[in-house]
């Protein structure tokens, strides 16, 4: 029974820093490729970037709750409970930041539509007043000057 017990400790322990190593370099690489769309001006850097976050945090979030396995004293549960309770809330403040950002992002796609539309809609009006002035040029009567004189 013992031996099951290392071996679970074992397990645990390779699981929580393989979940904390992968949350680290998501966060790590999310901040590059933030910093190089930042550069680019790419509007969507924000959204990208706390999406991101988000995932790494939900890594790290599960090392946490796999480190709660082990626990042996109630200090121990009360860090890890106080670091999972943290890393909970600035979760929920990403998802709030990313939904946040979606709704802006959405107004503004609605926004580009609509003067788009606008815009098609004036070319359009210009277009129809051609083609009433050539249509009433040419359904205009034709007048015949006729230069001879009758004799």
């Amino acid at each position: 029974m013992e031996f099951m017990h290392e071996l679970l400790e074992h397990i645990i322990d390779l699981a929580v820093i393989i979940f904390e190593f992968t949350g680290v370099m998501v966060i790590f690489v999310t901040g590059l490729i933030g910093l190089v769309n930042y550069i680019r001006k790419d509007p969507q850097t924000r959204l990208k970037i706390a999406n991101g976050f988000a995932t790494g945090l939900e890594f790290k979030l599960g090392g946490e709750i796999l480190r709660t396995v082990l626990l042996r004293s109630i200090n121990e549960i009360i860090i890890v409970g106080s670091i999972i309770v943290l890393r909970a809330a600035l979760s929920l403040m990403i998802f709030w930041e990313i939904k946040h950002e979606e709704t802006h992002i959405k107004e503004l796609k609605e926004e580009e539509i609509h003067l788009a539309e606008i815009a098609r809609e004036d070319t359009l009006r210009e277009d129809l007043n051609r083609w009433e002035q050539m249509l009433h040029k040419a359904t205009e009567p034709v007048v015949v000057k006729d230069d001879q004189s009758k004799t």
